[in-house]
């Protein structure tokens, strides 16, 4: 899995005010929560533009004045006129328990029911699963390969080594829609 490292620095003034204190120097306010602690901290809101506008999952190193701490981030919260970036929470990882992560899905092959007529469609943009650090993909393959028309592969269909999804197994991931040049193979195959 890929690893970000940002340079925090610890905040002691905790409330709106402070807050919006923070925003004006050009940096944006934190939690670190996980473990039974939590800590605040304000970081770079260049350093972190490549963490929040990508489709990837990243694995955070937050240097804390030479102490580093690994984290996930966990959610963003923007200003809903100016899509201003205004608080993030990052979860530690703690070595030895399993990490829960929202993984990029990427499809592969050229599903049967496409070659007919049929539209490949991604439901799912990313998958939340749960597993050891070390054993984290930067990305989830699906290969498409053998889905017809009509035909969708759910969450409950894949499986992966040592990863446990947490998404729910009914989720679809992709499925070949049918479409009017699918159906008029159809007719004419008949």
């Amino acid at each position: 899995m890929q690893t970000l490292n940002l340079t925090a620095v610890v905040r002691n003034d905790f409330g709106k005010a402070a807050a919006k204190a923070v925003r004006r120097q050009g940096l944006v306010p934190c939690s670190l929560c996980g473990n039974g602690e939590t800590v605040s901290f304000s970081v770079d809101v260049k350093a972190v533009k490549p963490l929040i506008y990508t489709p990837n999952s990243y694995i955070v190193e937050i240097d804390f004045d030479g102490k580093v701490e690994k984290a996930v981030m966990r959610e963003v919260q923007f200003h809903p006129v100016r899509e201003e970036i205004l608080h993030i929470d990052f979860y530690r990882i703690v070595d030895g328990k399993p990490v829960a992560i929202a993984i990029p899905v990427r499809l592969t092959g050229n599903a049967e029911g496409v070659k007919i007529g049929g539209k490949l469609a991604l439901s799912a943009r990313k998958l939340t699963v749960s597993g050891m650090l070390d054993k984290l993909p930067d990305e989830i393959v699906v290969d498409v390969t053998p889905l017809g028309v009509g035909k969708t592969i759910f969450v409950g269909d894949l499986e992966f080594d040592g990863l446990k999804f947490l998404t729910p197994a009914t989720t679809a991931v992709c499925a070949v829609r049918v479409t009017r040049a699918s159906r008029g193979a159809e007719a004419a195959g008949r």
